[in-house]
């Protein structure tokens, strides 16, 4: 057999098509077109909106932000008479506010109300089922008027508000509850608290490295939780009581210690937590639906407890498929507040 020789690159380029029919460059070309068209359709869209614009009187700069907002804001120290960036750095502050306590609370609820729906109590069963048909499917911002008109404002004036527990006063006038104020050395408890976070996850990755070497019970959880305490009682005693808590008492018409949440606030804080709660409680309820029914069946055939069975075997998968749509509905309440 005589062997062939590789074709040089002479009669390669011969080979080649014409350029106008070779794929490789109609591609390119293509490609290039494209991005002109698209080029030049954003150039006509902003010259039409700047001539619109400029016809209709309208200003394009960032001059407004300097200009006095008009209005003041509830619940803070803001005057009508600053300016806009102001007001924005206000509202994004009240949105920290509103979405970093909302998120606890929907999720604590959500949770609760998503195993719930999936009690052997009928009734447990049914009253859940029903909190989340009847609040899921009411657009967000009637219930948040609805919180505040029908629920807030009715409550009973401040000369004769719901006092509970000698802790909590609740009148139209907004919601006080109890609350720490800082002292002397606040910042440094703060610091405090970060070294014991730090030395309670140390903690739990050597209980967890010793029951993978030996298979003793780790209790990771309550070791950390042990260590986290004693770090910070030991912090708070040695430096004098840096935190107090306030309860709320009432004098006359007006409320001391602890912290007042205003009508507006509250109404917000309690229709996002609800609203977003009812889509929570869904999520885990087909989170843990979606757990295979032959890991429940395990647990229960090495004599786990219904509490065991949840929190050491359908909640940790349950979660990995719950996380991308709860992060989600996190969104949500942040654009929603």
């Amino acid at each position: 057999m005589v062997p062939q020789t590789p074709p040089t690159a002479a009669a390669v380029r011969q080979q080649r098509p014409p350029p106008w029919r070779d794929v490789r460059v109609l591609r390119v070309v293509l490609q290039v077109v494209f991005a002109i068209a698209v080029v030049a359709l954003l150039w006509f869209l902003a010259s039409n909106l700047l001539t619109n614009l400029r016809s209709a009187g309208l200003p394009t700069g960032f001059d407004y932000l300097g200009r006095p907002h008009g209005t003041d804001i509830r619940d803070s120290d803001f005057r009508p008479s600053q300016a806009v960036r102001a007001a924005i750095i206000v509202a994004l502050v009240n949105t920290v506010r509103v979405a970093s306590v909302g998120i606890l609370l929907a999720s604590v609820l959500g949770l609760l109300i998503g195993l719930a729906r999936l009690s052997t109590n009928w009734l447990v069963r049914r009253a859940a089922a029903a909190y989340v048909e009847l609040l899921r499917n009411v657009p967000v911002l009637v219930i948040i008027i609805f919180m505040y008109v029908a629920v807030i404002l009715r409550l009973p004036p401040i000369s004769r508000p719901i006092e509970a527990v000698g802790a909590f006063v609740f009148s139209n006038r907004g919601l006080a509850v109890p609350w720490g104020e800082s002292e002397d050395g606040a910042g440094g408890f703060t610091l405090v608290l970060l070294v014991a976070l730090v030395v309670a996850l140390a903690v739990a990755w050597w209980r967890t490295r010793r029951n993978e070497r030996t298979g003793e019970p780790h209790h990771r959880f309550l070791w950390g939780l042990g260590v986290f305490a004693g770090v910070a009682a030991l912090g708070y005693i040695v430096l004098g009581g840096p935190v107090t808590l306030t309860v709320p008492t009432r004098d006359g018409r007006v409320v001391a210690g602890g912290i007042n949440l205003g009508p507006e606030y509250a109404a917000v804080l309690i229709g996002l937590v609800i609203y977003t709660a009812s889509h929570i409680a869904e999520i885990t309820r087909g989170s843990i639906l979606a757990v295979p029914k032959g890991q429940s069946e395990a647990a229960n055939a090495v004599a786990l407890s219904g509490f065991q069975r949840l929190r050491y075997v359908v909640l940790p998968q349950a979660l990995r498929i719950a996380v991308p749509p709860v992060a989600n509905q996190y969104l949500n309440l942040t654009k929603n507040s």
